[in-house]
């Protein structure tokens, strides 16, 4: 009985995968975003959305204002050891005298990690990194806190237009690890308590620097 009910049901399984079937929705665009055109500029939907979810935004006028801050923030909470694996910030924060630069791999020192990012999602205050970038996989989660420094050349509204900014940076060949972090890590899986910092760093600082990068 069983085998007979199981051989019909293999029947009409092979018998639809033979039949084709009309289109239901032939006239459907799929290529418009659902989402309703922002409103206000790409950097103020990004910081509300980014601090929404618990991101502390900082806003730099430009390098020196980006040293500035990164300073005074080191300094308030007491950082002596500040990782950057990428040449770009390094030479930044050489030529700037800043004290607290690092750049080996001992992160178990490191009470921060900084880095550059691929592109920032407004929609969501989403930040894209990558494992092609010279951070690594590494420098983004080990730390406990993760400061990223962005260009306003980066902002995009939503994902698909990060994804395909990757995909044309690349030359076609994605990275193998593409990462969409929407703010700290965090988890409520115990007696749905939120706890921050959970399966990646717990503070999270983009300093939105408004002037081309590279």
């Amino acid at each position: 009985m069983e085998t007979a009910s199981k051989e019909r049901i293999l029947k009409n399984i092979r018998k639809g995968l033979i039949q084709t079937t009309d289109q239901p929705f032939p006239n459907l665009d799929t290529s418009t975003s659902v989402y309703p055109a922002p409103v206000d500029s790409l950097d103020v939907i990004f910081a509300e959305q980014f601090t929404r979810v618990q991101g502390n935004f900082v806003y730099c006028e430009n390098e020196e204002d980006f040293i500035d801050h990164l300073t005074a923030l080191a300094d308030e909470k007491q950082w002596n050891n500040i990782f950057a694996w990428e040449y770009f910030l390094q030479q930044m924060l050489q030529r700037n005298a800043f004290m607290r630069l690092s750049v080996g791999n001992n992160l178990d020192k490191a009470d921060a990690g900084i880095t550059l990012c691929e592109w920032l999602v407004a929609r969501t205050g989403s930040i894209v990194v990558s494992s092609r970038q010279m951070a690594g996989r590494s420098l983004t989660i080990y730390p406990p806190v993760h400061l990223v420094v962005a260009f306003n050349t980066q902002l995009v509204y939503d994902i698909k237009e990060a994804l395909q900014g990757v995909t044309e940076k690349y030359n076609g060949t994605l990275p193998s690890m593409i990462s969409i972090a929407t703010g700290p890590s965090r988890t409520a899986d115990i007696e749905k308590t939120l706890v921050l910092g959970a399966h990646g760093p717990k503070e999270v600082y983009l300093f939105f620097v408004d002037q081309p990068g590279v």
